[in-house]
């Protein structure tokens, strides 16, 4: 059965019904403007001549960084652990348990170093506070450093340091030397970065990498564990940093 040339154009262009559905023709009713389908997928730009999507050059993606434990810095560096607020000694010292656990916990991921620390409370200085955390993680057993180790794993892992000309081949040995690291270690490579400007920060993790592979395992399980320890006192003094 032919198709009329009217209802050919109505279901082309104005509302793309079935074609086995006709609509009457209303020589009275003005049309409107055809409307040009919602696409679900933004259209390509126009290209220009011989430009094909298969010539059009490759953006290769930045590799995702490795998973290290990086101490919080400045605003736009590095941060590792989800954000902390700024509490003030008095303020953390007013806490209830468990809000202090929490606090405690975006420090260093053990429990029983965190409960450690809230059993001390009030501190009458931060400096006493900042003992305490360290002593803490100077006595965490095999058992409480491994699950120190595997929260900082489970952290947000941003790029290390600025983007620039020549951090795509950078990011990619580091990506390659943290995966050589856990292999032969079995835990998450942690370094601490404080006192580092941020055009510092790569080269100091691939330097620091490269170094740390040729330790023994327990020889690297003692420097992860004051890397660890270093961590745990930077986010908490970040902790402490403004308020009464």
């Amino acid at each position: 059965m032919s198709c009329h040339p009217h209802h050919r154009h109505t279901y082309h262009r104005f509302l793309r019904v079935p074609a086995s559905v006709r609509f009457p023709q209303l020589p009275s009713v003005v049309r409107p403007a055809p409307v040009e389908p919602i696409h679900s997928h933004p259209s390509e730009e126009p290209t220009l001549s011989g430009d094909t999507p298969a010539a059009r050059p490759t953006t290769l993606p930045m590799p995702q960084p490795p998973r290290c434990g990086i101490s919080a810095r400045a605003a736009g560096s590095a941060l590792p652990r989800p954000r902390r607020e700024e509490l003030g000694l008095a303020r953390f010292n007013a806490l209830t348990r468990g809000d202090t656990l929490t606090a405690l916990l975006s420090c260093c991921g053990s429990r029983r170093w965190a409960e450690r620390v809230a059993a001390h409370r009030p501190y009458p200085d931060p400096e006493s506070l900042l003992a305490a955390a360290d002593e803490a993680c100077y006595d965490l057993t095999a058992a409480e450093l491994n699950e120190a180790l595997a929260e900082e794993s489970l952290s947000p892992q941003p790029l290390v340091g600025a983007r620039g000309p020549g951090t795509l081949a950078a990011h990619t040995a580091l990506r390659a030397a943290h995966a050589e690291y856990e292999r032969r270690f079995r835990h998450v490579f942690v370094i601490c970065l404080d006192g580092y400007r941020d055009d510092e920060l790569l080269d100091q993790v691939l330097s620091a990498l490269r170094t740390r592979l040729g330790n023994e395992p327990d020889e690297e399980r003692a420097i992860a564990a004051d890397e660890l320890r270093r961590l745990a006192r930077g986010r908490l003094a970040r902790l402490l940093s403004t308020g009464p």
